[in-house]
Parts: C-alpha cells; structure tokens; sequence
C-alpha cells in the first residue's frame, strides 16, 4: 500500500478549504483517508497553515510520501527544510 500525505477538499460552493490527511494513494481525493494532520485556508490574509508538525514528520518517516502541492505548503509552514 503507497500512502501519501495530500490535500482533501472542504468548504461550501465557492469557499474551499483543505486538510491535510494521510491516505491510500490508490482512494479517491475526498475519500477515506487515514488520518487528519491539519487544515490549510487560502481564503484568509494571511493564509492559514496548521499542521502537526510532529505526525507529519512521523508519516514521513514511515514511508508516506506528500504531494507537491503538499511539499511545497509543508516548507512555508516549516515543516520542511526550505523556504522558511
């Protein structure tokens, strides 16, 4: 089983918000995931991140890959090595 850290949609009509959460790579977008690490919001100024820093970076050490949309949001929020 490949696992992947990525983003599920939520929010209304027009308003999206996201979770970060650890999944199948094989399940859908918005389908059964494994675990919830945290939520992302586009929508405020500045943008929210949240994200356990410490599960993100167990997962990983487990093998779980995150996606590149997921990489690039783990180095703003520092999760990462990178960007800050």
């Amino acid at each position: 089983m490949s696992v992947r850290i990525r983003l599920t949609r939520v929010g209304a009509t027009k308003q999206p918000t996201y979770r970060f959460v650890v999944a199948d790579s094989r399940s859908a977008r918005d389908g059964r995931a494994i675990e919830t690490i945290g939520h992302y919001n586009p929508r405020t100024e500045p943008v929210e991140i949240v994200v356990d820093a410490e599960k993100a970076k167990d997962w990983m050490s487990k093998g779980a890959q995150p996606s590149d949309t997921v990489r690039r949001l783990f180095k703003q929020a520092g999760v990462l090595p990178g960007h800050k």
